[in-house]
């Protein structure tokens, strides 16, 4: 249990080291790298109750420092008796094993399905877990519904249902505190929820009156949303005020289906069903942006997702619809992308989407988790052989996870 804390202690820095010494890459890197050291030489460190206070006064003192809010979850990786229920398989216990031993491929090792949600009535587009909080999920909906989910209840039930669009939701964003959630839909709606009041503030139209495809909150200021519509614009929104800032939109061209923040919130990608990535700075505190530098892929941008990757280089994931999954290094503060690695993955037609994984252990390697046309799921070792990613793949019935999909089921 001290190794998970451990852990803790390190996604915490990792993720603040964005903010240390902007101006000086080669210190980010020896202070992360010391601090890894440090960790795993007081690893023998038992008391967890120190342990957690510890965890909340440096997440407390950081966010101070730096002026960026952070909410980290303080609870062991163990998990709590999984549920089981009228539709929920038997799971098997493996043999206990400390984290540190295993294997990547027995890190992201699973067996069974935990629970299934059935309250959408068609197919669930999105699902994203809330900042740092492994029970909330947001699941988004062609019914026009979100739903908010508690997966580690006993047994796991639905919170809320949140009813306000008129048509397909298409995007959701958690706050970095979790109090407030943002949806956008196909009706041309953003709408920010306050989640506990299970109650809508605010609704805003796009301002072309144009379907949104995606949404997203600046993780520096919650007060604005970065959107993208079908016709081609990236658009920030200040959704305490309803008002989009001047200078606060870009056309990029196509159908914008994905966007995706740096932790500071002072750069973003966008991308659309062209194969154009776009960088952007977000200017000071008035939301006015500005253009960067352009990356093209073979198929439309289905899912873009950024990581700091610890000590090395930020670099972001894209899944592609020319049957690609791409790994880009981030070479500079412009957002200039530099192509790491490609994977196969079947995808050249639906919305398939992918993200980093939380990281099982320091020392065994970096996985991205991506799904896939051919109804599995892959998880591949981003720093492993070439000649072999897929660590785990989870397979199912290719008809039934289709049936499943489309009734608006959600498999957990």
């Amino acid at each position: 249990m001290a190794a998970a804390f451990q852990q803790q202690i390190f996604a915490l820095d990792a993720r603040f080291n964005a903010y240390r010494a902007p101006n000086s890459p080669n210190f980010k890197t020896l202070y992360i790298r010391r601090r890894s050291q440090l960790l795993r030489e007081n690893a023998k460190f038992k008391d967890i109750e120190t342990i957690k206070k510890y965890i909340n006064i440096r997440s407390q003192l950081l966010q101070r420092r730096y002026g960026v809010q952070d909410n980290i979850s303080i609870s062991s990786s163990s998990s709590r008796p999984r549920s089981s229920s009228k539709a929920s398989l038997a799971v098997e216990d493996s043999p206990s094993k400390k984290k540190n031993d295993l294997t990547i491929s027995e890190n992201y090792a699973f067996s069974g399905v935990h629970h299934i949600f059935d309250q959408h009535s068609e197919q669930v587009s999105v699902v994203k877990f809330a900042n740092n909080d492994r029970s909330k999920l947001c699941c988004a909906s062609n019914d026009g519904t979100v739903s908010i989910c508690d997966v580690t209840a006993t047994p796991p039930r639905v919170s809320v249902v949140l009813d306000g669009h008129t048509k397909p939701v298409t995007g959701c964003d958690w706050s970095a505190s979790n109090e407030l959630l943002v949806t956008c839909a196909l009706d041309g709606l953003l709408c920010l929820w306050e989640v506990s009041a299970r109650r809508r503030l605010r609704s805003v139209r796009d301002q072309l009156a144009a379907p949104l495809l995606c949404c997203v909150f600046q993780p520096a200021n919650n007060n604005m949303v970065i959107a993208g519509n079908a016709r081609g614009m990236v658009e920030v929104l200040n959704v305490s005020t309803g008002i989009y800032p001047r200078g606060g939109s870009s056309i990029l061209g196509g159908r914008v289906l994905s966007i995706a923040c740096e932790s500071s919130g002072r750069m973003f990608w966008a991308a659309n069903d062209k194969g154009i990535i776009v960088s952007y700075r977000l200017e000071g505190a008035g939301g006015s942006l500005s253009k960067l530098r352009r990356c093209l892929v073979g198929g439309a941008v289905t899912c873009l997702s950024w990581s700091p990757w610890l000590a090395r280089h930020p670099a972001l994931l894209v899944s592609a619809a020319d049957n690609s999954l791409y790994l880009f290094r981030i070479a500079d503060r412009d957002g200039s992308l530099v192509l790491k690695k490609r994977f196969d993955v079947m995808h050249n037609q639906y919305s398939v989407k992918s993200t980093f994984c939380p990281i099982m252990s320091f020392r065994r390697g970096v996985c991205v988790v991506s799904g896939s046309e051919d109804s599995c799921v892959y998880f591949l070792d981003i720093e492993g052989h070439n000649e072999q990613p897929v660590v785990n793949k989870l397979q199912g019935n290719c008809s039934l996870l289709q049936k499943l999909y489309k009734s608006g089921l959600v498999v957990w």
